[in-house]
């Protein structure tokens, strides 16, 4: 196992600086640029704030001067928020969505796997109907008309109730604060786990070896928690890898409707404002997040799929 993990990661490095060198060029080559505004900049101020920045170098040195800076950990100086660098917005925004993810993703996992469980034991009957009509409304409306809806219903409707909760905004990360963003993050996970647990743990319970647990005389309740549940998680697991990284770096449509400090807002106004650097970041972060999840996710099949045996590969 611990040689595959080596080969895996000898690939997540020239996967990752891919990444980066494209974002990079993709960035630098789009028409328009960190200084351009509505009102015109006089020249001989943008000369002196695109000296100031580096951006008159040639595009290779600068490529050069970014991964080189990279290697040190510095993401550079943002170009919108001049008294804050990259890595200052980023240690502030972080937190603030992995927080959020993670209680998302718990949430997401809490209640969307025992749900799919039921559904696939009860298929074709009232509840499985129900459940699945649920989950499919869960994915098909998206987070930004979602978002409204709870801020319309516990914000203003409820506004004189004891189920009120704040419309928006972060006060230090409060409790009641934190309600209708993780929810409303959690949603569409909840629906897509209801549905990928549902289709594996009916394959799962079908398979000839829990016939055979079953007419050994094993209890029904055994058979499912014991054998067909670690076979049913497997492509449980396979959603979550990638899944799990976008949770956690926070959801733009989510931090922006409940006005969140998070790495995902910061991303919406980075990408408006054409803010290099920190586009860069964010989307350096969501890779290398990515591969780390992904790897992950293969590590965990051993222990759900004895079968699996990476050192032979």
């Amino acid at each position: 196992m611990w040689s595959y993990f080596a080969r895996r990661v000898a690939i997540g490095i020239p996967t990752l600086w891919a990444v980066i060198t494209v974002c990079f060029f993709l960035m630098r080559l789009t028409p328009g640029g960190p200084f351009d505004a509505e009102a015109p900049v006089p020249q001989e101020v943008l000369n002196n704030l695109r000296a100031r920045y580096h951006l008159d170098d040639p595009l290779w040195q600068q490529y050069v001067d970014y991964l080189v800076n990279l290697l040190r950990g510095d993401f550079g100086p943002s170009f919108k928020y001049h008294d804050f660098s990259i890595t200052t917005l980023i240690a502030q925004g972080l937190p603030v969505s992995l927080e959020n993810g993670f209680c998302a993703l718990i949430l997401a996992i809490v209640i969307g796997v025992p749900l799919g469980i039921a559904a696939a034991l009860a298929q074709n009957t009232r509840r499985d109907y129900v459940i699945s009509a649920t989950a499919m409304t869960g994915i098909v409306i998206p987070n930004f008309i979602m978002g409204q809806v709870l801020i319309l219903i516990f914000g203003v409707w409820l506004k004189n109730s004891i189920f009120h909760l704040p419309a928006g905004g972060w006060n230090d990360g409060a409790f009641a604060n934190r309600i209708l963003p993780v929810f409303c993050l959690a949603l569409p996970y909840v629906a897509y786990l209801v549905r990928i647990t549902r289709g594996s743990m009916i394959e799962a319970v079908r398979a000839n070896y829990i016939r055979t647990a079953r007419a050994k005389g094993l209890p029904f309740r055994l058979v499912v928690l014991r054998h067909a549940l670690k076979s049913a998680l497997i492509p449980v697991v396979t959603f979550l890898g990638p899944a799990t990284a976008f949770i956690l770096t926070g959801s733009m449509v989510v931090e922006t409707i409940f006005q969140i400090p998070g790495i995902g807002r910061y991303f919406v106004q980075g990408a408006l404002n054409r803010d290099y650097t920190l586009v860069m970041a964010v989307t350096i972060l969501g890779a290398a997040l990515i591969i780390a999840m992904n790897l992950a996710v293969d590590l965990i099949y051993i222990w759900l799929d004895p079968r699996v045996r990476y050192d032979q590969q």
